[in-house]
Order: C-alpha cells, then structure tokens, then sequence
C-alpha cells in the first residue's frame, strides 16, 4: 500500500458506504446498481456529466448481441435498462455492425447523459462531478479513504468499499497494486478522435465504396490518412453522420506531454478526413463539421493484474467460469496501431458463442475492500481487445458495485460469489 502521506487538516466531504470512482459506463452502472442494493453511495467524476466515453467521444453501445445469425442478447441489467430507455424514447435505434461484431445500439450522447442522471438520482447517488481523484488513503489491506481536487480545494472521501472505474486503474495503481501496461511487442491500441458531419446524403454512397476511395486517396499522397478502414455511421439525427476515422498511434496516454500531443494530432487528423469527405465522396459535397469528441478517445491504458488474468484463450475459447459476472461475445477488436484493425472471433467464427468473465478479474490480490470495473480490468492486452465494449462495461460494473454494497465491511474479497450471482440474475443481469 502506498497512500498519500497525510490527511491532516483535510476537510471531510463525503462519508458512507461505497464512493466510486468515474462515472462513465462502468462507474454509472457500479453506483445505481450500489445504491439500488441499500449502499449509502457516492459517484466521483472528473468531468460535469456523467456517462464517460459513451458521452464524450462515442454513439454506439456494442456489447450487447454475440455476433451470430441469432443476435442473442447478452447483457441485461442496468446495461440494457440505460439502452431500453433510449430506444423506448426515440433517441437510439438498433443496427448491424459492418466488421460482424454483433448488433450495436446508436444513441444519441446528449440523451445518454440525461438517462444516467436521471438514473443515479432516482437510486439516490450523490454525485460529485468536476473532482478529481489524487491520492488514496490506506490501512493495510484496505483502501479507507480518497483525496479528491474540487473547485474548493482538496477534500478527503470516507468509504467502506471503493470501486475504481476510473478507466485507468486510478486507484489500484495508487494504492501500489499490480497493473500491467502493453508491451513492446503488443504496442498500447491506438487513440481515436470522433467528429460529426451535418448535411450528408447518407444513400449516396456503400460502406465498401467508401473504404475503397479512402485507400485510393491515402495511396495517391493527396491525403494524409493514416487509417483505410472505419466507421461513418448515420445517427439519430437526420442527414447527420458520427465517424469511427482517426489513428493516433505510439501514444502512452498516462504520460501527460504525451496525452496532449494526441490531442491536437486528433484534431488535425479530423480536419484532414473531413477534407477528404467532402472533397472525394458522393454525399459529403454539402457537409460541414458539427462537432468533434469532447477529448480524445483511449481505448487501452493500464489494466490491473488481479487474482484471476482474463487471457485470449479464454475468450477464443467461449471459456465459461463458476463466478462469471458477466456475458461477452464481441470478437478481439485489436486496432493494433497499424493500417487496418485485427479481428478474432469467440468459437473461431460469429457464432454467437459466448464466454464468462469472472469475478476474479475484478479483485487486486493486494486489497481486500476495493474492486475494479470496465476496461481496467484484469485481462491480457489480446483478452482486453474483447472486453473493453460498454456493454460489457456496464455489466463488470453493476457486478462490482452490487458487491462492494453486499459484502460485509465493503469486504469484496470475502463475498461468496453464489450471492452475488444470485443478486445479480434477480435483478436481470446475465451471468
């Protein structure tokens, strides 16, 4: 354990039973599922809204179907709860992944944060948004407390059981815990800035045909394009396009100069694509940029190295586990920093086999009151590739939150995993 050396003097801002730590996918997901279960329950988030990446760079939940001529449904539960609500509502629509990665769920981002807070204050979080964790208190084998920065300074959380869904192993790396980082012959996946276009023809023009002028441009020199392959998608919204296009490659996003570089490349790769668009494409003649992702997308940073290690063959192998928590079907989606995007599937094909993620991997082996959720999970850097969808996200999250509010003492390391099964089938999970 290596704590922050002092809180004396710090002003108390929060006491309870579980506080967790970011509120995007995973985070949401942990704290309503925390607080549905009786949980006096805080939500930490660095940003002024909630939902993560889902937010602010992404429109497309994937996760939720195994690839597969079935699309059978994987994850329920809060997950599904959030998606149902944007589609009951108009704002989200159910469409089929080009790449076979199962059935993806397109939503509306503005909407998604509406659904999450109206969500955590009907389970009754308390949110505290524009905080930023930096520092962990401990004891032991535990985790007693956090230092978050606010606008009025540094303040100090009290919790019984903590949930780090941070996205970066925050605070498992802080407390000293094991992490595990890509290694120099698996290179950290690369960045990725979105963008929206308005004005598109979005008939004009096959997913195929797109792909073939991008890699004609890109080979004539005209254009600097570092990624031939990706996503332009149609939204919510009429004549509106969201865009899976950019390649920030080599970046380690825990290194702060480095992290800011990624985003400005990010944004002069976008200027570049949509130069390409509307010059070069049929339907894109009109099209003006709308917006670009609040920050850069990360797909890939530090992954804690818990008491179980999620790896490929376990997922290429639909390995099921007696204390999974969760579904997962979606292929290893490994981006990889190269030209184009590597794809191995669940059984060896889209089959709609599924494999289990256990428990385990959500448990450091170093503490006993702290769990992790969403992509910080225990996994290898090929396993990760697979996991890392929001869907399963949400799924890793409501698992952890509904421990951390079960166990004795926020003891997670001690909770019998039947109970959590169970509690977690009762109120429609999929494990």
């Amino acid at each position: 354990m290596t704590p922050i050396e002092s809180t004396d003097g710090l002003p108390e801002i929060w006491s309870g039973d579980v506080a967790v730590v970011g509120g995007g996918s995973a985070g949401c997901a942990a704290a309503v599922a925390a607080a549905r279960a009786g949980a006096r329950t805080l939500l930490i988030e660095a940003a002024g809204f909630l939902g993560g990446t889902g937010a602010a760079v992404l429109d497309t939940f994937y996760g939720f179907y195994a690839p597969g001529a079935a699309g059978e449904r994987v994850v329920g539960g809060v997950g599904w709860e959030v998606a149902r609500r944007l589609l009951d509502s108009g704002d989200a629509f159910e469409r089929p992944n080009t790449y076979g990665a199962g059935t993806g769920v397109t939503y509306e981002p503005e909407a998604l944060k509406l659904v999450w807070d109206d969500l955590t204050e009907a389970a009754g979080v308390a949110v505290l948004l524009h905080a930023t964790l930096t520092g962990v208190v401990g004891e032991g084998r535990r985790v007693t407390g956090l230092v978050v920065a606010t606008k009025a300074g540094n303040r100090l959380v009290r919790a019984s059981a903590v949930v780090d869904a941070s996205g970066d192993a925050e605070v498992a790396w802080r407390t000293g815990a094991a992490v595990e980082r890509p290694s120099a012959e698996q290179r950290v996946q690369p960045l990725t800035a979105t963008f929206r276009l308005g004005g598109v023809d979005t008939s004009a023009l096959s997913t195929k045909e797109l792909h073939r002028r991008m890699a004609e441009a890109a080979d004539s020199g005209r254009y600097r394009l570092p990624r031939r392959e990706g996503s332009v998608h149609r939204t919510v919204l009429p004549g509106v396009v969201h865009t899976n296009l950019t390649r920030v490659s080599g970046v380690d996003p825990t290194d702060p100069w480095q992290l800011a570089r990624a985003e400005s490349q990010g944004r002069a790769q976008v200027a570049e694509y949509v130069r390409f668009l509307v010059n070069e494409v049929p339907g894109y003649e009109a099209a003006y940029l709308l917006s670009t992702s609040v920050r850069i997308g990360v797909r890939e940073t530090r992954r804690l190295v818990g008491r179980y290690v999620l790896t490929r063959d376990d997922v290429l192998a639909a390995r099921d586990f007696p204390d999974a928590v969760a579904r997962c079907g979606a292929p290893v989606e490994d981006h990889d920093g190269g030209e184009s995007t590597i794809w191995a599937y669940v059984g060896g094909r889209p089959s709609g086999q599924t494999y289990g993620v256990p428990f385990r991997c959500l448990l450091p082996v170093e503490l006993d009151n702290l769990a992790v959720a969403g992509r910080c999970l225990s996994a290898t850097h090929d396993a990760h590739a697979s996991v890392r969808s929001m869907a399963q996200c949400m799924a890793l999250g409501q698992a952890a939150g509904t421990a951390a509010a079960i166990a004795a003492d926020g003891t997670v390391a001690g909770l019998a995993v039947e109970r959590l099964r169970d509690r977690l089938q009762a109120v429609g999970a999929i494990v």
